[in-house]
């Protein structure tokens, strides 16, 4: 009989799972997401009781290059990000959130993000 062999986690998605275990998003306190790759990031506003994602931004987007140029820093796209999803989310009545960051360390982009959607005016 063969085994099941069970893929090793790398130490990000460790540090992914613990953090989820603990932070979840409601209707009236979604989930701020983070996922950062090594040349873009992403951000998501998500409510896990219904499992939607009611908003998102990302760098790519003409809106946040136009904001901050097509030389910007990667911290400074992030923080762009960040901005705009503020924004979205206090244009859609949301004024609170749980801050995920993903297993990423909060630092650098990450926090960059979580700047930038507090300077919008959420609170988490």
């Amino acid at each position: 009989m063969r085994r099941k062999f069970r893929k090793a986690l790398t130490p990000r998605k460790r540090r992914h799972v613990r953090v989820r275990a603990k932070v979840s998003g409601t209707q009236a306190r979604p989930r701020l997401n983070v996922f950062r790759s090594s040349a873009h990031i992403y951000a998501q506003v998500i409510d896990d009781d219904r499992g939607h994602t009611l908003l998102a931004a990302s760098d790519l987007e003409p809106e946040i290059r136009d904001r901050v140029g097509a030389e910007a820093t990667k911290s400074a796209r992030a923080k762009a990000v960040g901005t705009v999803i503020g924004e979205r989310a206090k244009a859609a009545g949301i004024d609170a959130v749980v801050f995920d960051r993903g297993g990423y360390l909060y630092h650098g982009r990450v926090k960059a993000v979580a700047d930038g959607a507090r300077e919008a005016g959420l609170t988490f």
